[in-house]
This record gives C-alpha cells, structure tokens and sequence, in this order.
C-alpha cells in the first residue's frame, strides 16, 4: 500500500465508487487485482494507442512485475462501464513521486495516470463520461483540491480530453523517460467544465424551457403518475392514521400481514390494503396491494382524491384546503420527476459521493404527506434550484449600504476576513468597480449573497425603491457554483467545498413556512454559534461520540425601511438575508465520507433500500452496526438534554453522518439558530441570545427525544429493517434502550435527572406534524413560544419501556 494515508485502504474486487449518467449507463470503479486482470492490462499497454504508456513489446510476467511496483506506492482501480472493463486509473501522491522534483507539491495535490480500453465501436462521449467520472472519485476525497498530469507532449488525444475537464497546462519538463508538460486542474475549474458541459448538452435550461414549453412536463405520464399517487396514498394512509386522522380497520388476520380496509363516511369508496402494524402505531403498507374500490367497482387511486374524500377526518377548513391541495399536487409533480429520473440505486449509491447522495433523496421529510409545495416555484426553477435536479449554479451578489445592512460575525471573522473566504480578489474588485460605476462608495457597502430565484421574483420588484435610491446594488454573480440541499435554501459550495454553506432567504412556501431569514435570529447567530461552542466544545463525553455542531458563524440582513415597523416576523422583513454555516469538509478526517442521515430512510425507484446495503457494505452485523450509529446519534442528544437543558431539531435532513467503512463514527449537528432550545430558566444565557430560553411544560420537556427522535426518526428507521431485511422490530428498540442504559452509566452524577426525565415511561404525548400544516400551511410554528401551536393527540406505547432495569 502506499505511503499517502489519504489514499483508502479497500478490499480487492470491491467496487469502491460508482457515478451514473443518464443515457449512458453506470462507471464503477474498482482496486485492481492483478492476478485476474494482468491479461487484459498487458493486452491494453501492448496495442499501438497505449505507446505512451511506455510498456510496449514488454512480457506478462514483465507487465505484472512493473504493476507489482506501482501499487506499493500508487492506488490502481479497474474502471467498469456498464459492467465492461473499460479503464485503468493509477492514483498517486505526488509528494512520494519523482514529479515532486517538477513543481512544488501542495498537500491537497493528488496525481493520476489514466489508459482507456481499446474500442471497435466509437461510444458518443465515452472518453468525456470516463475522465469527468474519474475526476468525480478523484474529488470524493474532499481534501483534494487539485490533480496534476504530466502527459507525453506528443499524446494530443490525451491533452485534448485533459482540456475539456478542467486541465490548465502549465510547462513543460523533461522526466527520465519522456518529454511531458504538466497540467493541473482544480475542484474548481472541473466543476465548471462540468457546468459548461451540461449547458451544452441541454442548450441552455431556461432557454429550453422557452424554446419548448412541452418540457415543463416532459416528466409526466401516466405511468408515473400512478405510482406517485399510489406512493403518496400510501404515506397520507400512514402518516394521518399514526396521528389518529384516520382509523383503518382489520379485515383479515394474515400473519403479522394484516389486510386491513378503509372506507369513507358515505360507504360508497373504500381503501383496501396489505399492512403489518409496528411499534408507535405505525403502518407499514404494501404499496403495490392498495386497492380502491367504489361500490365493489375498482377504480383509479388518486391522492388528490383522496384527500378529499377524508377531508372532514382530516380536518382541512374550507379556507385552506385549496392551497393545501395546492401542495398535495406539487408534492405528486416533484414525485413523478424523481420517479422517472435514473438515479443510482440503494447498491449503486453507497459508493456514491456526498452531493450525488444529497440529490438522489426522493422523499423528502418522512413525515409531512405536503412535504414538497415550494409554492412560487414554476417549472423552470423546479429544473434549475431543486435538490433532487442537481443542477449547479451561481449565487447573485447584492451591495446594501451601511445605513440599511446588518453584518454579524464571530470574534475571528470580521465583515472583510469573512469576505476574503467566500470571494476571490478579482471578484471583488469587479463587485466594487460597479458600485463606483454608479457613483457611490464601495466602503459604505457590505456584499449579500442572495438566491437568484430570490432577486428575480422578489426583490427587483419589491425593493425598487431601495435600487432607486442606490441604497441596494446588484453587483452580479460570484463564480463559484452551488448545489442546493435537501432544504432547498441551503446551499453547497461545490467548487470549493471547505468554504461554507450560504443558507438565503427564498420567499416560497414549503411545509408551513414561508422561506425568510429573519434579522431577529441571524444577527445574533454567531453569538449564539460561539455560546454553544464553548458550553460544549470541551465536553469530553461529546468528544468521545465525536459530535459536531456546524457553527452559524457569521449573517448579513438588509432592512427595508418601508416594512421595518411591520414585526420580526413579517415576511417581508425576511427578503433580504444570508447565514453562513461551516462546512463538515473541514472537519473530515482521513478516509472518512460524509453522508446526510436522511439517507438512512431512503428507497429507491425499484423499491430497494438504502440502509441494508450501507450496513452490508461496512461487514458488520446489523446490531452491531446499530451500535455504533445510535452511540454517534443518539448519546449526544441525551447528553445535551441531561448535562445542559439544551436541545436540538435532530431529524435526518439536520444531521450530517461521517463515515469510516460504511460505519457511522461521527454525527454534525446543523440548523441551530432557529431551532436550538434551553429548557432550564436557571442557564446563565447571555443577554443577547435569550431567545434560546424557551418556558416549556415539564411534561413537554422529554419530547425532544420521544418525539424527534423515537416518533420522528426511528419509527421510519426500524420500518425499513422490518420491511426488508426481516429484522426484529423488538431488537431494535432493545438496542436503542441499551444505547440510553450505557449512556446513563457514564453519568452517575445525572442519576436524579434520569429518574425525573424518565426515557423509559410507559407512554408519552403524540405529537402531530400533519395536524399542524392542516390547522395552517402558512404558519405552523409560533418561534417566539415553539409550544404553544403544537398539536397533540393521545399517547404512544413507548417501545423501549419493557427494558427499563430495575433497581433493587
């Protein structure tokens, strides 16, 4: 093995990346083993093509003795495409090789060699979807910013390609064996080729879009759409029946497979299905044996329908139920796209990289049945700004003045270091040659990230007057490109990912809320990112489960004085606002990946899911895998309730994994400054950050654990091992006991805090997400008092409760 510890150590013949693309098939890459491909490795350096590789007329037992000696200090894979072997990739730190005497090697460097198959019959693009593909798993490693090439000068083909990925040629050496000329290409300049590849292979979106209306809906048929309607049925017969909406009934007793029925109040329509019922009163449904039937007569399943028809069980007002049905359709519209998409499946996507991750999830949040309105979105943005599309793009940059601009940042990131982060100097320059251009001073302005759907349907028309009055410039866009998250306005700097989230304001509606930013919370975020970092920075017992908060280091907000007197929490006061969010790059360590744990809950278009394969993929047991997930999950949010009154919004969209071996070793936390709490009025919070403090119920208290993370996470979770790996659903939750049992005994001293908090209660209140949306779509939470609109509605079994121990 290699000297580079950057470089994975992997198990030979195991596929170790995968990439999809669309309309040409699936590249794998695997470690070579050279017993088994010598022959097709010599047959390849031998052919007329391969001169270059300097290895012609030579010997197999020469070839394999020379390959022998590279992979002690160089990785080798075997590139397959669509099952084929197709490339070798040698992959090299060239701080150990003799390229090293070339340049001067940078610690984010990483080398590559690269020999394609011989081929008889030209593919359209093979030699681009291998090298991009390459470039991909070369980058998966989110440490390495940049790959260098040293190609025989005469070797055009190979520049040519190089070129169109992103390679910049930079001079020429003379290595012992050839005459090369060095090129390099980094994350950033890939990720445009990338870009500037696609835009010419879809001739522009939005001008497509233009050009042919038809394909706003070219995702649209029949057969799609019976399937997202059947999906979405099925989750709304769920989810409404867990919140005591609904109450289906036993028809005929099949094992642990009930067949149970659901008729509407007039008898005449009635629902019919396969279901096994699990802990926490969850139902989970056999899609393809849902039936519907009127008057004995089967008929077409609809979801719009369907809601309508248990409309009075729902209990929709007649004010809001247009605009939640509103929902319901765009729901099904984003569903049908994500149903036709090619996608990875659940195997596929194991060895897929954090973003191909990111924009493979198709359900959004398990809970919600509306979970994907993004009301004011129109085809066209759908294309472009949607997670699920992966379309990168360019954030806008506005100028606001002084007199109407709040900027907030931590101690160490001042308004101009924090700038000096996220814009290069030629950028910034430019941004400030406009600003003068309009006669005005550039040290009198702050620069705001904004979304572009964001100026183009919000803020050109609504603060015109500001732009009038030179008050707010635009200024253009930044160069870097971005890729939108599982939360829409959250976005990924993919061409540099060490720099940090840009989480903006974008005026949709989506699940209960409109999308703003308000100043009230960002202004003080950094503060609160610095509070919380040292309340918990230097908790051992976090330290050991390895759990991260992703700081809120530093806001930007605009104030438009027509609206100020208007309230905090006035849409309109919510426009013009950026947070910035560190990114868990830069906490990675060797040899790790990084997953959302939404990923955890995800199933893919041919039914399979994901979780059984990661868990396959890490050899371990399913219980042991378990362990280690909850100790990096669970253990850090019992310990911040117990130790410090202190809780978090800890479902699978806010928590990022890190991986070792497909084994879950450390969790970061994210969205804090909205939705951290402290229960205990008896916390010294600084004045500034009071708003932390929330006056909840004793009784609520626990819900942040029994709700967000038993009801909101695992009932999904252990939904999933039941349905399709047959695991018991009872050893589940006995290792979720045994998780708190080993947490509580590394703290005696919060024996009484145990006792009063009790995770073991028989029961515990049931809280309901869709009762919320339904009583209002617009508004579902009050922020100032996070209690007060909750809805509740009976009580849960609690599934750990018959493994409380008991003291003698």
């Amino acid at each position: 093995m290699n000297t580079d510890n950057r470089l994975m150590k992997i198990k030979e013949n195991s596929i170790v990346y995968a990439n999809f693309i669309p309309n040409f098939g699936l590249i794998e890459f695997r470690p070579l083993y050279l017993e088994k491909d010598i022959t097709i490795i010599h047959d390849w350096v031998n052919r007329e093509y391969a001169q270059y590789w300097g290895m012609q007329g030579k010997k197999m037992e020469e070839v394999k003795q020379e390959y022998e000696k590279i992979t002690k200090h160089s990785d080798v894979f075997i590139g397959l495409v669509n099952g084929n072997i197709s490339f070798l990739l040698e992959r090299y730190n060239p701080k150990y090789d003799s390229i090293s005497n070339y340049y001067s090697v940078k610690e984010y460097d990483c080398g590559i060699h690269i020999i394609v198959a011989p081929t008889t019959k030209p593919i359209h693009q093979f030699t681009w979807h291998i090298f991009s593909s390459i470039l991909k798993f070369i980058f998966n490693d989110l440490r390495i910013q940049r790959v260098v090439v040293e190609p025989d000068i005469r070797n055009k083909k190979m520049f040519n390609i190089c070129h169109r990925v992103g390679f910049v040629d930079d001079k020429m050496i003379e290595l012992p064996h050839k005459t090369a000329l060095l090129a390099f290409c980094t994350r950033e300049q890939f990720v445009k080729a990338i870009d500037t590849f696609n835009l010419k292979q879809t001739k522009m979106l939005y001008h497509n879009q233009i050009e042919f209306p038809e394909q706003a809906v070219q995702h649209i048929n029949s057969e799609v759409w019976e399937k997202a309607n059947k999906l979405l049925v099925k989750k709304a017969i769920c989810e409404f029946s867990h919140e005591l909406l609904l109450h289906p009934k036993v028809e005929k007793k099949q094992d642990n497979w009930n067949k149970y029925c659901l008729t509407t109040d007039d008898n005449q329509i009635k629902y019919s299905f396969k279901a096994k019922l699990l802990a926490l009163n969850h139902l989970t449904i056999d899609s393809n044996s849902i039936i519907k039937e009127r008057n004995g007569v089967e008929i077409e399943i609809d979801a719009i329908h369907f809601i309508s028809e248990f409309k009075e069980n729902i209990g929709i007002s007649e004010e809001l139920f247009p605009s939640y049905i509103e929902e319901i359709i765009s729901t099904l519209y984003g569903s049908a796209y994500k149903l036709g998409k090619e996608f990875l499946t659940a195997k596929e996507l194991v060895k897929a990289d954090f973003q191909t991750i990111e924009q493979s999830m198709t359900e959004g949040h398990p809970g919600f049945v509306a979970n994907n309105g993004r009301i004011g979105f129109n085809s066209m943005d759908y294309k472009a700004f949607t997670p699920e599309t992966g379309n990168p793009f360019q954030i806008l940059w506005l100028a606001g003045h002084i007199d109407r601009t709040i900027y907030a940042g931590t101690k160490e990131l001042e308004y101009k270091t924090l700038l000096s982060h996220e814009l290069d100097n030629d950028t910034i320059e430019k941004f400030n040659d406009i600003i003068k251009k309009q006669g005005k001073n550039p040290e009198e302005y702050y620069f705001i990230p904004i979304h572009p759907w964001q100026w183009f349907n919000k803020l050109a028309n609504v603060f015109s007057p500001e732009i009038a009055k030179g008050k707010l410039i635009c200024v253009g866009y930044s160069p870097d490109l971005y890729q939108a998250q599982q939360s829409i306005r959250t976005l990924f700097n993919i061409s540099n990912p060490k720099k940090f989230y840009t989480k903006t304001s974008l005026s949709i509606l989506n699940m209960g809320f409109m999308r703003g930013l308000p100043v009230y919370y960002l202004g003080t975020a950094p503060e609160m990112a610095e509070w919380l970092n040292k309340l918990l920075g230097k908790d051992k017992y976090l330290q050991d489960v390895n759990f991260e908060m992703l700081g809120e280091i530093a806001s930007i907000s605009y104030i438009n004085p027509y609206f100020e007197d208007y309230g905090k929490h006035n849409p309109y006061n919510k426009m013009i606002a950026s947070l910035w969010r560190e990114s868990p790059v830069s906490f990675l360590q060797k040899e790790e990946q990084l997953m959302t744990m939404a990923a955890l809950l995800h199933v893919d278009n041919d039914g399979k899911a994901l979780l059984p394969e990661i868990i396959k993929a890490s050899s371990l047991e399913i219980d042991l895998w378990l362990k280690e997930y909850f100790k990096v999950y669970l253990s850090p949010l019992l310990h911040c309730f117990y130790q410090y009154d202190l809780v978090f919004m800890p479902h699978g969209e806010n928590i990022i994994l890190g991986f070792k071996n497909h084994i879950p070793i450390r969790s970061f936390m994210k969205d804090i400054t909205e939705e951290a709490v402290i229960l205990n009025p008896e916390v010294e919070i600084p004045e500034n950050i009071i708003r932390i403090y929330a006056e909840v119920p004793e009784k609520v208290k626990l819900l942040s654990i029994f709700i967000d993370v038993f009801d909101g996470f695992f009932r999904f979770m252990s939904s999933i091992l039941v349905e399709h790996v047959n695991y018991n659903e009872n050893l589940f939750w006995e290792l979720v006991a045994e998780c708190i049992h080993d947490y509580q005994e590394t703290q005696p001293h919060l024996a009484g805090k145990f006792e009063q908090y009790d995770l073991f209660e028989t029961q515990f209140e049931l809280s309901c997400l869709n009762r919320l949306q339904i009583n209002n779509n617009k508004t579902m939470i009050d922020l100032d008092d996070p209690v007060a609109l909750l809805q509740f509605k009976g009580k849960l079994q609690n599934p750990i409760a018959p493994y409380k121990k008991v003291t003698v």
